[in-house]
């Protein structure tokens, strides 16, 4: 009789299921516009805020990204441990199509990783890539006028032709971000992580082999797992942006509005650099 009672009271003397708040980290990093959905501290950090304020003992996070800017991707990392340190709450992460790069970043940020099979994850390192047209404008009859202060101002312009001396000072910038994120990687993941050689060359992987690798915990899905963890009532609850009154909402925390009309060039060539990031990874 007391425990059919006990169901029906609120709060901490009744049997409350657990509820577990979920945020969706989806999209390309710090590329995030009124018109592309994408990922950044500032579209992020209200809803890791609402998140961790829930009473409960843990957090989920759901990531499908194929990474982008190290910059934002480091400052979301580091904003979901300082909210966990706080808050003293685990961070569970969930992979699905993809969390590799910038996105495999944030994955780390998680106390575990857990993904799909046939998720892909990794490629833990630094890329740059771009066009030249010095050719193109002088077949075209266009000259190219740069005026600057300072000899290096107009480095890695597509418009001239490549210097060897421009190539060096790009790779050295690039493999001082590449050790930062393998210190990074070695922090989080270190007693798991196998000694692979080409764990931190860039490659990714299959879901089950980067459990093999240690770059993930294991293979399973959101559901299961708290399911597993938290006994069979427990609650998913998806924390999204606030909707404005004449916009709807895209991704995270980034909205669509009505009568947007400007930067449509910006926005297409925006929109294929997205979609060569999540080509790279046959997605």
């Amino acid at each position: 009789m007391f425990d059919s009672l006990r169901k029906r009271l609120p709060g901490k003397w009744g049997d409350v299921p657990t509820t577990v708040p979920v945020v969706r980290l989806q999209g390309a990093i710090g590329m995030a516009s009124p018109l592309r959905p994408g990922l950044s501290l500032a579209s992020v950090a209200p809803l890791l805020d609402k998140a961790f304020s829930f009473d409960g003992p843990a957090v989920a996070l759901i990531v499908n990204s194929p990474g982008g800017s190290p910059v934002q991707s480091r400052l979301i990392h580091d904003r979901i441990r300082q909210l966990a340190g706080e808050k003293k709450k685990d961070v569970l992460v969930f992979v699905e199509d993809v969390a590799a790069s910038g996105g495999y970043m944030l994955a780390i940020a998680g106390d575990e990783i857990v993904a799909d099979e046939n998720s892909i994850v990794g490629s833990i390192g630094v890329v740059s890539s771009g066009f030249g047209f010095s050719e193109a404008i002088s077949k075209l009859g266009i000259e190219r006028r740069v005026y600057t202060a300072g000899e290096n101002k107009a480095i890695l312009d597509p418009f001239r032709p490549e210097r060897e001396e421009d190539i060096v000072h790009l790779k050295a910038l690039q493999q001082e971000v590449h050790e930062s994120f393998i210190a990074l990687v070695r922090r989080r993941r270190g007693d798991v992580l196998t000694d692979a050689p080409d764990l931190f060359s860039g490659l990714f992987w299959t879901g089950t082999t980067s459990r093999d690798l240690g770059l993930i915990d294991r293979i399973g899905d959101i559901r299961s797992t708290l399911r597993e963890r938290f006994g069979d009532k427990v609650r998913m609850r998806l924390v999204g942006g606030q909707r404005s009154l004449f916009a709807r909402r895209q991704g995270v925390g980034v909205e669509i509005g009505a009568g947007l009309t400007r930067g449509w060039a910006d926005e297409a060539i925006g929109a294929l650099e997205q979609r060569a990031l999540w080509a790279r990874y046959g997605l």
